[in-house]
């Protein structure tokens, strides 16, 4: 099957964990949506694009940053000597608070992804897209820009490994995809349930998410001898989800 590969690099990067709070705490790696929304931005597209992603990369390391973070609660009315900021609310002023927070973020990211679609005709207006964006390509926040560095379409297909491989590059991979190496993989890290896609309830206009639930697997990871693992023209790995 064909795919677009995408090599990219981020100097700093936060891929929120949505549950964190007290501080913003990131992925390792950007998870599916993410990768998805950045495509869709870059693009221009109008409507969601069905697709499946392989998420891989590495980072220098971590590092907590500050940022100004805006608490404001429309049942609290103005007052001078506890809000920074006074906005106009349904006829009357309300409060805003305005102080710091702490966000983690990724360093020196060096990210690869591969991105395959229903209909291989789209993946020339994708690649098309990616190199001439209509908006700015960041992945994470808005202001976390993204250098692509290649974005190319890739054969990829089933390899029978002929000996021992580790992976190049920490991985997400799909519970479903670790269970078809059994015992002869040896594979280890944090479990993730990653937001993917999303359709929207129409009683309650609501996002209602499709999630996968992936090992971030180090390169540390292998799959043995005489195993089959989908690779790309290049020799790196894919783990579609």
């Amino acid at each position: 099957m064909k795919a677009i590969r995408i090599d990219a690099w981020q100097t700093m990067a936060s891929y929120r964990i949505p549950a964190s709070f007290i501080i913003k705490e990131s992925y390792p790696l950007p998870p599916y949506s993410t990768v998805i929304g950045m495509i869709h931005a870059a693009c221009g597209f109008q409507e969601y694009v069905p697709m499946d992603v392989s998420v891989q990369g590495k980072g220098y390391s971590s590092i907590s940053d500050l940022y100004t973070k805006y608490d404001f609660n429309p049942s609290i009315a103005y007052e001078a000597g506890r809000h920074q900021i006074e906005i106009p609310c349904e006829g009357r002023s309300c409060g805003v608070t305005r102080g710091a927070g702490r966000v983690e973020l990724v360093v020196d990211a060096e990210l690869v992804f591969h991105v395959k679609t229903l209909h291989e005709e789209r993946l020339e207006e994708i690649v098309k897209g990616l190199l001439n964006p209509v908006n700015y390509p960041s992945l994470g926040r808005w202001e976390d820009l993204i250098r692509l560095d290649s974005v190319r379409i890739v054969e990829v297909e089933e390899t029978i490994l002929s000996n021992t491989f580790f992976l190049p590059y920490n991985a997400y991979v799909p519970l479903r995809t670790e269970a078809e190496y059994e015992k002869d993989a040896f594979w280890h890290g944090t479990i993730y349930t990653l937001n993917k896609d999303y359709t929207i309830d129409l009683k309650t206009n609501f996002r209602r998410w499709n999630r996968v639930r992936a090992r971030y697997a180090s390169q540390t990871s292998f799959v043995t001898e005489d195993k089959c693992l989908w690779m790309d023209s290049e020799g790196t790995p894919v783990f579609f989800a």
